[in-house]
């Protein structure tokens, strides 16, 4: 599995709104100097992000964006589904059997796997808030069930 660049400049560009929920719209500009992210990526991230409901903006002089819900209400698989597209490409159900490549495309057993292992990443992403993610990392390893690095 690789993550994108979309997946993960759409994390920070929305973790980025969550930590400033109080300070009222922040502008696409201001995400990407403050975070050190192409302007023209975090535009288009934020307008997937608004189309996806998590996201809201304001237009006008003291426009911007800023979080459509509570951090709290907002999963890591909505994040990364709205900026990506996709969690998880499975390429076997993204084209007609006919016109794949694969000689076992009727009957094949290793798309039980993939599509196994999809449905465990959305679980894991879907355990995962917006607001896991506001805090340092030795909380957010130990919230997602790693071990805390000493």
């Amino acid at each position: 599995m690789r993550i994108t660049t979309w997946a993960e400049y759409g994390l920070i560009c929305a973790l980025h709104l969550a930590r400033r929920r109080d300070d009222g719209p922040v502008t696409g500009r201001d995400i990407a100097a403050r975070e050190r992210l192409p302007s023209d990526y975090v535009e288009q991230i934020l307008l997937r992000l608004r189309r996806a409901g998590i996201v809201q903006s304001t237009r006008g002089a003291k426009g911007g964006y800023g979080l459509a819900r509570p951090a709290e209400e907002i999963t890591v698989r909505e994040i990364i589904a709205a900026a990506e597209l996709v969690t998880f490409d499975l390429h076997c159900e993204t084209h007609p059997l006919d016109a794949e490549r694969c000689s076992q495309a009727r009957d094949c057993s290793i798309r039980p796997v993939w599509v196994m292992l999809q449905k465990r990443i959305d679980e894991v992403l879907d355990g995962v808030r917006l607001s896991d993610l506001l805090a340092a990392e030795p909380q957010v390893r130990e919230r997602v069930g790693l071990p805390v690095l000493t």
